[in-house]
């Protein structure tokens, strides 16, 4: 066999000189550049994710813990069961309120205005007198004796104790103190400085609001240029008389600006003045022989004061004191002075606990921060999810048989198969529109339901299982079909028998997806009702519930700052259930999947 060799001409300049090259060069680089483009965007995308996980699980963190109160409770035989039956019915019936408020005042006896009666009853949650009566309730043999409980703290008390009002920071001060006291208030003098640290910061303040002032008076020098500049243009007599006067008001509110933010930079030079102290400025606290004093005057030595907690003796040099500052000003956070002052006493004296929080996860929603938990969602969720399997998995399944293995080839089928695809980009809310006017409205399904809820994401979920199962299905080879007709077996028999248990992962893989999305959603069960505050576990698929996404949506809608960290909380368990449920559908595809 002859070899036939054919000379084909290259065109000049294509390969082998300069130009190809450079064209070779130019490839390479934006080849590279464009792998860098992609690598930069996802890393990106990954720092993004990051960012966001983290910080849901950073405030979720707070909500992992709850904070207790420990007092002694004398529970009175007259008070709680004065028949001597000692049933929980009668137990129940107590007047347990009034006596967790007859604990609190007996551990601070000297509270006396109603005012700090109840800036002292908030100290511990609404909800601590039903857990002491539930105590006592199921443990009659208490009755008569005095026992130590430890009441659920409040959200307020709660996030103090966690920082998210500051913390009481002592300052290093050492010296002797000499105290007078007078009847309305307190003066102390010390041998050193002990103030300075606090006096510098009102110093500052002052300087700060002197520099607020003088940009209020800018903007009132600029009205008066305004004014003036009317006055002149205006051919109006009376116009002409209107602006001037105006003027002239606005050159006095920047005068009296102006004399304002002098004198306080006046004194803000002035070192050795003293300061009144005022809701804007963080506190200043002295511990004193047991006793508490809120300081209301400063100087760098000397103060003036009132006595919150009563000092235990009339020692006018006592040998043991401390000074505190808070870090926030008292009109910048929702507990007062007072109540830090308790709550440091009681922790001094070991009597405030902080555990982990298993209410968050065995307690049911609540309008108290403290008490709220997701158990009633998670139950919802749960009841509901299995509903909307039940309906979408073989439905949605039987659905991909009959389209892919017997459906003949004509218009009406493409009809289905164009809405079929339609309906997975249809937003979510149109669903709950239809569960809302046709299931609710026209069929009377219980609103609020699960029942509900799962057959509006039965119905939204449909089209993603259609689509996959039939995926799932065409990808088996026409060889297995082919062997088991060849062999006796009928088309039911060959698509039940061979097809889907072959076709089985893809298609569980495709469920699992979207069961994953109905998990999440919450625009159709609002729609729905499903909104509802409800109190009690479900324990059906007809009883009033609702879903983990909704209790999400509502509690980031609620006022009280405790329900930030329990949102975040419940987003990252949301967020759990998701990634097992695609972890398993990952699982299932590479654990059943088959090459051809």
């Amino acid at each position: 066999m002859n070899e036939i060799v054919t000379d084909i001409p290259t065109p000049a300049g294509m390969h082998g000189n300069a130009a190809s090259d450079r064209r070779l060069r130019r490839r390479k680089r934006a080849e590279i550049r464009l792998r860098a483009y992609g690598i930069l965007a996802l890393t990106l995308a990954m720092l993004a994710l990051a960012i966001l996980l983290w910080s849901v699980v950073r405030k979720a963190g707070d909500a992992l813990t709850e904070s207790y109160i420990e007092l002694p409770v004398k529970l009175d035989t007259a008070t709680i069961d004065p028949d001597g039956t000692a049933t929980p019915e009668t137990i129940l019936r107590a007047d347990f309120g009034g006596l967790t408020k007859a604990t609190l005042r007996a551990a601070f006896p000297l509270v006396k205005a109603r005012r700090d009666k109840k800036a002292l009853y908030d100290l511990v949650s609404g909800g601590a007198s039903f857990e002491l009566a539930r105590k006592v309730a199921s443990t009659p043999a208490l009755i008569g004796k005095t026992v130590n409980f430890d009441f659920l703290a409040s959200d307020t008390v709660d996030l103090y104790l966690k920082g998210a009002y500051g913390r009481l920071q002592p300052v290093a001060a050492q010296g002797g103190l000499t105290l007078e006291i007078g009847k309305r208030k307190i003066t102390v003098r010390a041998d050193r400085p002990i103030f300075a640290t606090a006096l510098a910061k009102v110093k500052a303040r002052q300087i700060r609001d002197a520099e607020r002032l003088r940009r209020q008076a800018a903007r009132q020098q600029n009205g008066v240029d305004v004014f003036t500049a009317r006055a002149a243009a205006a051919t109006d007599a009376k116009a002409r008389e209107t602006n001037l006067k105006a003027a002239e008001r606005a050159r006095a509110r920047a005068a009296a600006l102006l004399a304002k933010a002098a004198a306080l930079e006046s004194a803000a030079r002035d070192r050795g003045r003293a300061e009144k102290l005022g809701r804007t400025d963080p506190s200043v606290l002295l511990r004193a022989d047991g006793g508490w004093i809120k300081m209301t005057r400063i100087g760098p030595d000397q103060g003036q004061g009132k006595v919150l907690i009563p000092l235990k003796s009339d020692s006018a040099r006592p040998d043991k004191w401390q000074l505190y500052m808070t870090d926030l000003p008292e009109r910048a956070r929702r507990i007062s002075d007072k109540q830090i002052i308790w709550i440091e006493s009681l922790r001094h004296a070991g009597k405030v606990k902080t555990v982990f929080n298993w209410r968050f996860f065995t307690a049911a929603d609540s309008r108290e921060p403290e008490l709220a938990g997701i158990r009633g969602a998670a139950v919802g969720s749960f009841w509901t999810m299995l509903v909307t399997f039940l309906l979408s998995f073989p439905i949605g399944v039987l659905a991909a048989i009959y389209l892919e293995e017997f459906a003949p080839r004509n218009r009406w089928t493409d009809f289905i198969e164009v809405n079929i695809n339609n309906l997975a980009a249809v937003p979510s809310i149109v669903f709950g529109l239809l569960g809302l006017a046709v299931f609710i409205g026209f069929f009377g399904v219980p609103r609020s339901a699960p029942l509900a809820g799962g057959i509006v994401l039965a119905i939204m979920t449909l089209p993603t299982i259609i689509i996959a199962s039939r995926a799932s299905i065409a990808a088996v080879p026409p060889s297995i079909r082919d062997a088991a007709l060849g062999v006796g077996a009928s088309r039911l028999q060959m698509a039940f028998h061979h097809v889907l248990p072959l076709s089985l992962p893809g298609i569980l893989t495709g469920t699992i997806i979207g069961m994953a999305r109905a998990l999440g959603e919450t625009a159709p069960l609002i729609m729905i009702g499903m909104v509802a505050f409800i109190v009690d576990v479900p324990k059906g698929i007809t009883d009033s519930a609702t879903v983990l996404p909704v209790q999400i949506y509502r509690w980031s809608d609620f006022p009280e700052r405790a329900f930030e960290a329990r949102t975040a909380a419940a987003i990252s368990v949301l967020i759990l259930f998701l990634i097992v449920m695609n972890g398993l559908a990952v699982f299932l595809r590479r654990r059943f999947e088959r090459r051809w």
